[in-house]
């Protein structure tokens, strides 16, 4: 059991680390988008890349242009957190239960 214990919290450890690397990419690209940068730069597509497709799943069911200014950012935001503070904790949580 306390194998599985490990490999659940390690599991967690990095679903945490990698969703407060996608918020951070989510601000940097928001905070970016406010000053028209060239799109042919190669960081700029990227970050394109990595968050138009979040950004399109949320548009689909939500409208998120509210007086000009796009919310889909904030969204998704919100939503990584609630996931963060809900299922990786619940997880962790699941795994300290197994080890104790």
């Amino acid at each position: 059991m306390i194998v599985l214990a490990t490999f659940l919290q390690a599991i967690a450890q990095i679903l945490h680390m990698i969703i407060s690397i996608y918020i951070w990419v989510i601000i940097i690209a928001a905070l970016i988008s406010w000053v028209r940068p060239d799109p042919y730069n190669p960081i700029v597509q990227t970050l394109y890349r990595l968050t138009e497709p979040a950004y399109a799943l949320v548009r689909r069911y939500i409208p998120t242009v509210i007086g000009g200014i796009d919310l889909a950012p904030l969204i998704i935001i919100i939503a990584l957190q609630f996931i963060d503070m809900f299922l990786v904790r619940l997880l962790m949580m699941f795994a300290m239960r197994l080890g104790a």
